[in-house]
């Protein structure tokens, strides 16, 4: 295994040195195939982006010294990240010559001591001071954890966080056959005659029970539930999040919050008034309003949050607080100051969380302050009822939560996490065939050197968040726990280039957390992969994403399920194309050509989706799913056999394609033109479906037990 861009290409100019060195990609190969040369002004907007700047010659000279330096001038590295079952080996920088002693701290109190190695480096001058290197590792019997690896040297000390992680992540009991399969639902879009216009954690549960209970799924994959604004307007996109690590209060449900059942009848008639103006939101077949919605749901959450709690419930709201620490209390601080500032620009001061001013307003916000808490820890305990409901209802794993790959660049995170985060830059992806210009999302990404020098805390906090209540996580573009496409502000968007992550870390984080958390992981990897990395990842336990669409074999004919990897989560669409029904009536084509996005004359396109949907049907026919004359229904059906048929461990079903939907939930490459993430869950003809009547369909009833025969055949 190895990364063949992770040197400088020989007689690199030393700015191309100083990129390579730094992790930035001076040169990469294109999707089709050619190799681009990164231009100068690029490598120097993103070394700035990571806090090196490197604007003249000289600066290129003197953090190109201190990069090869800097290990030397620490007594031990920023952080040390080892699988455990391995040694993994550390140097300690000490005076050359002197002694040194080394220990680690272990999680639970204990102590182990590391092992010298005989491993001879030369010493090496450091700012006038003569450095020899020694060599320690890490046993391979040190237990899972976050560790705190000590050294001193006479006078000198040092410390660093050492991760422990699983050298692989074991799928959970899946039963006999060794497979399972679950439905694929964006939530706010699956409402009952008892949401307030948006799907919630109520209807999470109910729909995880029933999906158990009366149909034998083992997984519900949800939308990424992340927190977005405290108020209107709201960000549609669930992969667009102020903060990864909290839930969206939009998906309370206030009539399951314990005080709302004390409410004094002048109290309880101010929340029945609120859901009586978004009460009628559940029917419409329209764009879901969240903005209406919010603002109902939170004037009747501000009601029960008034409601004096028991001396039990407020010690258990308290210990929450303070188990969430730090993270919980500035989050709920930047709401309030959202609230406080409304649309005004905030003051300069205010965009520090450490300065006097944000002090000063953290004690004048106090109340607000605790209600965004207060709403926290209610998301979380009904996130919790929604995961034990679906395993009381016979789920093998539960509800499977999405990660979104980054943040809105003016959100919590964004202010609270300054340093973890790279400024002047956003993530996107390179120009591909589906898009050629590439991709800016805008997304700030992690300063992976800062993330070092942290230990990874706000990485662990954040896959901690999202894992609270979870049975398994889905990485968004997994592929960025490797290499990101950076974009410079300013620049357009294939103007970028790689930036290189410790995957090693990042990865065995990932694993550690679940593992804790009891979670399998499922890892986005679609598009152009090197191999090398769906293999690494398969080797630390983390399934892969094969969807029907994109799986071909090498003459361009769809790739038969055998062939299919064995270690990931396959289904027959995602949430970026039409539901089932759409696809296979060139929706895809027809939206796109609507909104002006085709790079190609129509015909050509619709010529191609027909060759596609072609060949797709005479696979069908080979394998004897269907008939000559075989009907829509007949079709979807057919082709959820055929993915079920793989050796995939999971196998998804979009609840779209179980009531007969066509309209797409999002179309890449628009903002305004398309309501993405507002469409409702409706049948073929777009009216809305109701939880309420779901599982009564004839359609979704059949669908599921194809699936179900096929994954579990012997049952």
């Amino acid at each position: 295994m190895s990364d063949s861009s992770t040197t400088a290409p020989a007689g690199a100019a030393p700015l191309r040195e100083l990129a390579e060195a730094y992790g930035v990609a001076s040169e990469y190969w294109s999707f089709f195939g050619e190799r681009v040369v990164v231009p100068d002004e690029t490598l120097r907007a993103v070394l700035g982006a990571l806090g090196v700047p490197a604007t003249t010659p000289d600066l290129v000279r003197v953090h190109l010294a201190h990069r090869h330096d800097d290990p030397w001038r620490r007594m031990l590295p920023a952080s040390v990240v080892a699988r455990q079952g391995r040694t993994t080996p550390f140097p300690v920088h000490v005076d050359h010559g002197e002694p040194v002693e080394v220990w680690l701290e272990l999680e639970d109190g204990g102590r182990l001591d590391p092992a010298q190695v005989d491993h001879v480096v030369e010493p090496r001058t450091v700012d006038g001071r003569l450095v020899g290197e020694a060599t320690f590792e890490v046993p391979a019997d040190a237990p899972l954890g976050w560790h705190v690896l000590h050294a001193s040297s006479g006078t000198r000390t040092a410390h660093a966080t050492l991760v422990v992680t699983p050298d692989r992540l074991e799928l959970p009991d899946l039963g006999p056959d060794g497979r399972a399969w679950g439905l694929m639902a964006q939530l706010y879009s699956v409402r009952s005659s008892q949401s307030w216009g948006v799907g919630d954690l109520a209807d999470l549960a109910d729909l995880a029970w029933l999906a158990a209970r009366r149909e034998g799924a083992d997984f519900v994959l949800v939308n990424p539930l992340h927190a977005a604004e405290p108020s209107a307007p709201l960000t549609p996109s669930p992969y667009l999040p102020t903060t990864r690590r909290f839930v969206h209060p939009l998906y309370v449900r206030v009539e399951d919050v314990r005080e709302t059942a004390y409410l004094s009848a002048a109290d309880r008639s101010l929340v029945e008034w609120s859901f009586d103006t978004v009460r009628d939101l559940d029917e419409d077949p329209g764009p879901i309003d969240r903005d209406t919605a919010w603002s109902a749901k939170r004037s009747a959450l501000e009601v029960v949050f008034a409601q004096p709690r028991s001396a039990a419930r407020d010690a258990v709201f308290a210990q929450f607080r303070a188990e969430q620490g730090k993270g919980l209390e500035d989050f709920a601080l930047w709401c309030a100051l959202v609230d406080h500032f409304g649309g005004a620009e905030w003051p300069e001061e205010a965009q520090d969380p450490a300065s006097p001013l944000v002090a000063e307003l953290r004690r004048e916000l106090a109340d607000q302050v605790d209600f965004w808490c207060w709403l926290q820890w209610v998301a979380d305990e009904q996130l919790a009822h929604a995961q034990e409901q679906a395993t009381s209802g016979g789920m093998r794993i539960g509800v499977v939560h999405d990660l979104a790959v980054g943040v809105h660049p003016h959100g919590a995170d964004r202010w609270a996490q300054r340093g973890a985060l790279a400024s002047g830059v956003g993530v996107g992806a390179p120009p591909d065939m589906y898009n050629q210009q590439g991709q800016n999302w805008s997304q700030p990404p992690w300063n992976p050197l800062e993330l070092e020098r942290l230990g990874y805390a706000p990485y662990r906090d954040m896959l901690r968040g999202v894992l609270r209540h979870a049975g398994g996580l889905r990485v968004d573009h997994i592929l960025g726990l490797f290499r990101m496409w950076w974009v410079p502000d300013g620049m357009t968007p294939d103007q970028g280039t790689y930036v290189r992550f410790d995957h090693e870390a990042l990865v065995g984080i990932l694993c550690l957390e679940a593992q804790r958390a009891g979670a399998l992981v499922v890892g986005e990897d679609l598009g152009t992969v090197e191999p090398w990395i769906r293999d690494y990842l398969a080797d630390r336990g983390v399934l892969g994403t094969s969807v029907l669409w994109f799986e071909k074999a090498d003459d361009g004919a769809p790739r038969a399920p055998e062939d299919y990897r064995a270690a990931t989560l396959a289904s027959v669409t995602t949430h970026d194309l039409p539901p089932t029904a759409g696809y296979l009536a060139g929706e895809h084509v027809e939206l796109r050509d609507r909104l002006g996005l085709l790079t190609e004359p129509v015909e050509e396109v619709r010529r191609d989706a027909r060759r596609e949907r072609e060949a797709m049907v005479r696979a069908l026919k080979a394998r004897g799913l269907v008939g000559d004359d075989p009907s829509e229904r007949e079709l979807v059906e057919a082709l959820h056999r055929y993915v079920a048929q793989s050796p995939a461990a999971l196998v998804g079903v979009s609840l779209a394609d179980a009531t007969g939907e066509r309209r797409a939930q999002n179309q890449p490459g628009t903002d305004q033109e398309y309501p993405n993430w507002k469409v409702p869950l409706g049948d073929a003809s777009g009216r809305p479906v109701l939880l309420d009547d779901l599982f009564d369909s004839a359609r979704l009833q059949s669908l599921l037990q194809v699936v179900d025969e096929a994954v579990h055949p012997e049952d």
